[in-house]
């Protein structure tokens, strides 16, 4: 007798919509607020080591002569941020659950996660790599195949010129191509690796479609990290001090209320 066969169930759809007003994003900035000042100082020194170290990347591009990298390294900033705060991250987590914090916990991830916030990285890394080689190509393209003559000569180009003008909006335009995808898959793919036992592509790929579903609250809350980040490069990097840490602290609690349920 032929036994009937099994039709295995349809996936079941999820709704990852959160219909939040983009305002909630001012609500995570202040919940990132507390967390920095929950036990202030491993979050302060955490943020004055990534100002310490973007001045150093800064210093050496001028020292050893690679000044016309400046601005796409600025930019890459945005690309590779979201990793960079992985420990403030779990220092939030820590006070969630009630667990000891300290700046030494913050920089030692979980068993099982640190290669996965790795890889991550990785990939962050490599966008901004290929986002620093197109702005080369860029250049390239519109002032011409020739060497650079340092800041103080492109800068009235780039401002004063339509050939400027244009290199100023297609490099704005494919930067932020890189920038946006990258934010998609990092803003909630590194708390996800802090938070849950899975592999980056499956952090990655749920953080891409978080970021879509929620897009009015994800925008402004985009706009509030380009704002603050514009504001500490324009302090010469000693800005970060706070506003590392406070992005850090406030991205956990929008991946806390945007996260599916377990």
């Amino acid at each position: 007798m032929r036994m009937p066969e099994t039709v295995p169930p349809l996936p079941k759809a999820v709704d990852r919509n959160r219909h939040l007003p983009a305002a909630r994003a001012l609500t995570w900035l202040a919940e990132g607020w507390r967390d920095l000042w929950n036990m202030p100082l491993p979050s302060l020194i955490y943020g004055a080591g990534v100002a310490a170290v973007s001045i150093i990347i800064v210093g050496g591009l001028f020292a050893f002569g690679y000044d016309y990298a400046l601005l796409p390294a600025l930019a890459g900033f945005f690309v590779v941020g979201p990793v960079a705060a992985a420990g403030l991250y779990e220092k939030s987590r820590r006070i969630e659950e009630n667990l000891p914090v300290s700046l030494i916990a913050m920089l030692r991830p979980k068993p099982g996660t640190g290669q996965h916030v790795l890889f991550v990285g990785a990939v962050l890394c490599g966008l901004m790599l290929l986002w620093m080689r197109a702005a080369v190509i860029l250049y390239a393209l519109f002032v011409g195949w020739q060497p650079f003559q340092g800041l103080g000569h492109i800068l009235p180009t780039l401002f004063g010129t339509p050939v400027g003008w244009a290199l100023l909006g297609l490099g704005t335009l494919v930067g932020a191509l890189f920038a946006a995808f990258a934010f998609a898959i990092s803003v909630f793919g590194v708390p996800m690796v802090v938070d849950r036992d899975v592999d980056a592509f499956t952090a990655m790929g749920t953080s891409i479609s978080l970021a879509w579903n929620n897009l009015p609250v994800m925008l402004a809350w985009g706009a509030i990290v380009m704002l603050l980040t514009a504001l500490s490069l324009l302090t010469g990097m000693l800005g970060f001090v706070i506003t590392f840490p406070l992005l850090g602290h406030a991205t956990w609690h929008a991946y806390q209320a945007i996260k599916d349920p377990d």
